[in-house]
């Protein structure tokens, strides 16, 4: 057994130790109308890290040993429901959601540390990195379509609409809506190529 599944085995069992914290947590999870947003944040979160847990031992693995995820599951879970439990094991401070963002299910972020989404809308299998802002101006707020990836560093602002099949370059900044199926990168984002 190489070095990273014994230490994904030694960080699930100890989540299952502390199992007691997050009984609420997974109870509502367990009867969320909404649950198969967490359930497929979860298997993309699982696939990006190569590790075979599924179902409520995943999120219990991601829920103790991930607080950027605590801060979606918060999201997904509702205002109400995460102030009752989020209190005794918060999630990030430093990655934000909007309460009024509409996300699709399937969004995998990787290390999100200084990340605000304050969209409109951000569809199916979003993938973002650090430092990303999704930003408001007086125009309004960026649209994002279906599996959209943003680099690290990456700003969108305003009233952008960011097509499907997207991959928005590292440190790019677009004020401008992007088409479907292509790729932009720079300051201001221009087209690079088409996928």
């Amino acid at each position: 057994m190489n070095k990273k599944k014994v230490r994904d085995y030694l960080r699930l069992i100890t989540a299952m130790l502390w199992m007691w914290i997050y009984i609420p947590h997974i109870c509502i999870y367990c009867f969320l109308v909404g649950k198969s947003a967490i359930t497929q944040d979860v298997k993309k979160m699982a696939e990006r890290i190569s590790i075979n847990i599924r179902g409520v031992w995943a999120l219990l693995y991601f829920l103790h040993n991930d607080a950027y995820f605590r801060s979606l599951f918060y999201y997904r879970i509702g205002p109400i429901n995460s102030l009752l439990i989020s209190w005794y094991r918060p999630g990030d401070r430093h990655f934000i959601i909007s309460s009024t963002l509409k996300m699709g299910e399937g969004c995998l972020i990787a290390h999100p540390y200084a990340t605000i989404l304050n969209a409109n809308t951000i569809g199916k299998n979003f993938n973002c990195r650090h430092c990303t802002t999704l930003g408001e101006t007086s125009r309004g707020r960026p649209v994002i379509g279906d599996n959209v990836t943003l680099g690290a560093a990456v700003t969108i602002i305003g009233n952008v609409n960011i097509g499907d099949n997207v991959i928005v370059g590292a440190g790019s900044v677009v004020v401008k809506d992007v088409p479907s199926n292509c790729v932009v990168a720079g300051n201001p984002a221009k087209i690079i190529k088409y996928i």
